[in-house]
């Protein structure tokens, strides 16, 4: 596994976003899979001990994503992702909202917009994530936005690395 790779991970409260840059040892339609099939996403998107459960995800604009983040003792966060854009294997949008177990969403949300590249076999991912409060992004990091994005990406860097073989 490499360690050169970048990672730049930057909230910037008062345009209330979140910039994320990550570069993965894996070509770009691998790193894009990753992102957008609900079977690879709940194999690395939640930080251990916790675990991703998707019930149900369609990608396609105006298509959702309906899934839990699953504590050690069973207890669900659910949230629904809807994908506003998409563009084949260099960018999606979505729009996220965290919700109950019936989809009923607790606003506000945050829109992410991810946009990947290749060169030379490492895919770059550029995510921002705007939220439409400030409150909500310090809920976010309040939670441990941060430290559990980290740990998804190093479980992402695990299973980029059984797929490429």
């Amino acid at each position: 596994m490499r360690t050169d790779l970048l990672f730049d991970f930057t909230v910037d409260k008062p345009s209330k976003t979140v910039y994320i840059t990550r570069e993965f040892d894996a070509e770009l339609p691998i790193v894009w899979d990753a992102f957008t099939k609900a079977e690879l996403l709940d194999q690395w998107v939640a930080p251990k001990p916790w675990s991703a459960r998707t019930k149900y995800m369609n990608f396609e604009v105006g298509g959702r994503r309906f899934y839990a983040m699953v504590s050690p003792e069973g207890q669900e966060r659910w949230a629904v992702q809807e994908f506003t854009a998409i563009s084949p294997k260099t960018n999606f949008k979505m729009y996220n909202a965290f919700s109950d177990e019936n989809e009923n969403r607790v606003l506000p949300g945050s829109d992410w917009n991810y946009n990947f590249s290749e060169e030379n076999g490492i895919t770059k991912v550029n995510i921002s994530i705007y939220n439409e409060s400030l409150e909500r992004l310090e809920m976010m990091i309040e939670m441990g936005f941060t430290e559990g994005f980290k740990m998804s990406v190093d479980n992402l860097e695990k299973l980029l690395e059984s797929l490429k073989k």
